[in-house]
């Protein structure tokens, strides 16, 4: 399979491991961003085989993770109540909120349903213009297009029932706030490859610059992920810190302009709390 089968290859994984082997002089700690890259770390046994020399430290990785307790309340607060229906993704069902979840608020009869779409939950507003629709909007940047985008349609179809509970957070503050960090020994960074491809290559520019840290954009295959370490590892080694782009085969700089265009026309930027 052609983009896939290609960055699984054991040959290709295994020539550039020898190549990090060889490289590396000195301790380095490289931070992945993403919980995808982190779990294409483990499942393939990366960290086993990487020298001793480079420890891979998990970043934030994971906005159902990061999602702070008041706002899993809220969602609660929200779903208890008789004239709404709460609408999520499955993986916020579990997370606990200070009290409870939103599975055992469902369990003691809230409506709170499963969706696999923002959309979807437009069309129960549409469907039930009695009821409240709230969607419990969760995510980083790749998952903001389809969110603003449910609230776009909501208002060409003139629902005045429809909403979101937003909980959207983005990658490059928080890669800023664990660099300024005064315990943070992070050296460089793996940048996670599907943020890029929506929001483009431009927001890494100003961290490299600004605190001399290289970062790869990488993809989420064997192959992408030690190609990944071995560009950051050449780049410490040398002294050098700048932007490279490992999965240029789906990112391009400019990441996805209509979908920028969309999230910056519904959302506004502002600072929240992570967990």
């Amino acid at each position: 399979m052609k983009f896939l089968s290609e960055y699984r290859d054991a040959d290709l994984a295994k020539k550039y491991l020898d190549e990090i082997h060889s490289t590396v002089t000195q301790p380095w700690n490289i931070m992945e961003v993403c919980g995808g890259q982190t779990h294409g770390l483990v499942k393939n046994g990366i960290m086993d085989l990487l020298p001793k020399k480079v420890q891979m430290i998990h970043g934030p990785g994971c906005p159902v993770c990061v999602t702070p307790l008041h706002l899993i309340d809220k969602a609660i607060h929200l779903a208890e109540d008789k004239n709404v229906i709460l609408s999520s993704f499955g993986d916020m069902l579990r997370v606990p909120g200070s009290k409870k979840s939103l599975l055992q608020a469902k369990a003691a009869g809230a409506d709170v349903r499963i969706l696999y779409s923002p959309l979807e939950a437009v069309q129960i507003a549409s469907d039930n213009p009695d009821k409240e629709v709230v969607f419990f909007a969760v995510g980083f940047e790749t998952t903001a297009p389809a969110n603003a985008l449910s609230i776009d349609k909501a208002h060409d179809l003139g629902l005045t029932n429809y909403s979101i509970l937003a909980s959207q957070v983005l990658v490059p503050p928080a890669m800023e706030a664990v660099i300024e960090d005064v315990e943070s020994k992070i050296d460089a960074f793996l940048a996670a490859g599907h943020v890029c491809t929506i929001m483009g290559m431009d927001e890494y520019y100003p961290l490299v610059a600004n605190y001399k840290i290289p970062i790869v954009v990488t993809g989420f295959e064997p192959v992408d992920l030690l190609q990944g370490i071995l560009l950051a590892v050449q780049q410490l080694e040398k002294g050098e810190s700048v932007l490279q782009n490992q999965y240029s085969r789906v990112v391009k700089p400019e990441g996805n302009p209509k979908a920028q265009e969309l999230i910056h026309k519904i959302f506004r930027i502002t600072d929240r709390e992570w967990r």
